[in-house]
């Protein structure tokens, strides 16, 4: 594994459900994790957007691969999206690269706000 390879920082972020002063819940997301990854986009797609609802959608997809460890190993797909470059990304899929325990692969795809 290359580690001059990791060169672009990006935070995990966790979905949580915050209750305020009058007992209102409300979902928010707090930083969980910071570290370093390698970033690949898909290359090949001739059109990353599309049309939904009347509405340009970007549909791009990124890979984040991460070096392995324990906070980084319970991410899932569902609670946890990855901010970057002051975009957000929804996770698609994660891959463990074969259980060595070395690395962590990230699918993401823009988050639609």
């Amino acid at each position: 594994m290359e580690v001059s390879l990791f060169n672009v920082k990006i935070t995990f972020q966790k979905n949580a459900v915050a209750v305020d002063g009058i007992g209102n819940h409300k979902n928010t997301w707090a930083d969980y994790y910071s570290c370093h990854a390698t970033v690949s986009g898909e290359a090949g797609n001739q059109s990353s957007e599309s049309d939904v609802a009347g509405t340009v959608a970007d549909e791009s997809g990124i890979s984040f691969t991460v070096r392995y460890c324990k906070k980084a190993s319970v991410i899932d797909s569902t609670g946890y999206r990855v901010a970057f470059g002051g975009e957000l990304y929804d996770i698609l899929a994660i891959d463990h690269m074969n259980y060595k325990k070395k690395c962590l692969k990230f699918k993401c795809r823009k988050a639609r706000r």
